[in-house]
């Protein structure tokens, strides 16, 4: 008596290819601010070189929101000693924030960012 066997389906792979960005995401927006975002950026610069062309973009936005958060915020600090740098360093926190939140909408609808080098939201 002979058996069929049905094929058995391909491993599915443990993780989703957007888990890691969506992890760098929340280590941005963790509270902990410092050892978190510089512990995402080195995650984002190890994980771009492999991703697909549209979580590459993510990637790149991450990175460059860490660049450019980091001139704002220093930036912002430098003008405190004129006192604008008090109304400025929670728009920078806000402008930081309202990033995250664009990228993780773009990532949770599988869309890439349109230009991830821009200096804007």
């Amino acid at each position: 008596m002979s058996q069929s066997l049905e094929p058995i389906p391909p491993a599915q792979p443990w993780m989703d290819e957007r888990q890691m960005a969506l992890i760098i995401y929340i280590l941005f927006l963790a509270p902990l601010g410092g050892i978190t975002h510089v512990i995402g950026l080195v995650m984002a610069y190890v994980a771009r070189d492999t991703a697909p062309t549209w979580l590459r973009s993510h990637y790149t936005y991450l990175i460059r929101t860490f660049w450019m958060g980091l001139l704002y915020f220093v930036a912002a600090c430098l003008l405190c000693f004129l006192l604008i740098g008090l109304a400025l360093l929670p728009l920078v926190f806000l402008w930081f924030v309202v990033r995250c939140a664009v990228g993780l909408m773009r990532l949770f609808r599988n869309e890439p960012i349109p230009v991830p080098e821009t200096w804007t939201i």
